[in-house]
This record gives structure tokens, C-alpha cells and sequence, in this order.
């Protein structure tokens, strides 16, 4: 495991935007195996192909989220920070990271168990719903920069 962390913190929708106006049972749910994580300068927060199991909401910091191939050196396609949130392969099978993710100066974040997220989703598809459509666009943004980003890159 990396990075320091803390267990036992309560979410509340004001701890991180992406929170804003989820019930309080979702939140009271979603807090089941919270972990408040520290990650120092060039310390990974998760690794290609390894399993996806996490949510994170950045606190503060920033982490870069890296690509490679075979005898290239790894590139940064893009990067997270303060307030922003972090993750999604968890959602979508074989639930494994696509990139790394390594913090490029110390970052604190909210780390959400993807099974407790998984389980109550089920239970309340409603608030699933609701999570997509405020995740989607994160998503789509992503995908988006990472897009210019390797056009700049390639200088296409």
C-alpha cells in the first residue's frame, strides 16, 4: 500500500464539490472503508493493470496520470488536482487501471471503497444514476484533454 493514510473520517457534501447535494445516506454509506490518504512527491497512487478498487476525491496536491509502451519512456497525458476527482475504471470491466497514477507533489485525498460504492448503487439505482451523470462529464473531459494531449505530443 502506498502512502499514509487515515481511517474512520465521516463524508459531509461540503469535504469535496464533487459531493455537493448527495443524500445523506448515500454519504453515510459511501464513508463504509473511507480512507483519508496522503501521497508524497513521486509516491504512485495506482498502477497500470492492477485492479481498480478505489474512488478518490482530491483534496489538495496534484497527481499525473502516465502512459507507456514497450522501450518508450512513460508520458504524462494529463494531470488531477485540488479538487477534482480521480478514477473511474472501477466501474467499467475488467476493473483494471488503464494508466499510472503518481502524485507530482504531495497530495491529500479522500479514498471511496468501489465495492461499497458498487453495492449501494445497486441498491439505489437512483443515486447511481445521479453519481454517472455528475461522473460522465468528468470523463468526457478527460478523454478530451488526453486526446490534445497526445496531438501535442505527436505534433499532429
Amino acid at each position: 500500500m502506498t502512502g499514509s493514510e487515515k481511517r474512520g473520517a465521516k463524508l459531509t457534501a461540503d469535504m469535496h464539490p464533487f459531493l455537493e447535494g448527495f443524500p445523506e445516506g448515500f454519504l453515510a454509506a459511501a464513508s463504509e472503508n473511507l480512507r483519508d490518504r496522503t501521497f508524497e512527491t513521486e509516491e504512485v497512487v495506482f498502477q497500470e493493470g492492477h485492479r481498480a478498487e478505489h474512488f478518490y476525491l482530491i483534496l489538495n496536491g496534484k497527481v499525473a496520470l502516465e502512459i507507456g509502451a514497450p522501450d518508450h519512456p512513460r508520458i504524462t497525458v494529463q494531470t488531477v488536482g485540488t479538487r477534482e476527482v480521480l478514477g473511474w475504471a472501477w466501474l467499467v470491466p475488467p476493473y483494471r487501471w488503464p494508466v499510472d497514477a503518481r502524485a507530482v507533489k504531495p497530495t491529500q485525498a479522500l479514498e471511496l471503497d468501489a465495492f461499497v460504492l458498487h453495492r449501494y448503487f445497486k441498491l439505489h439505482p437512483d443515486i447511481g444514476y445521479k453519481f454517472l451523470l455528475r461522473l460522465l462529464p468528468v470523463i468526457a473531459g478527460r478523454l478530451d484533454e488526453t486526446r490534445m494531449q497526445l496531438v501535442d505530443i505527436h505534433g499532429v
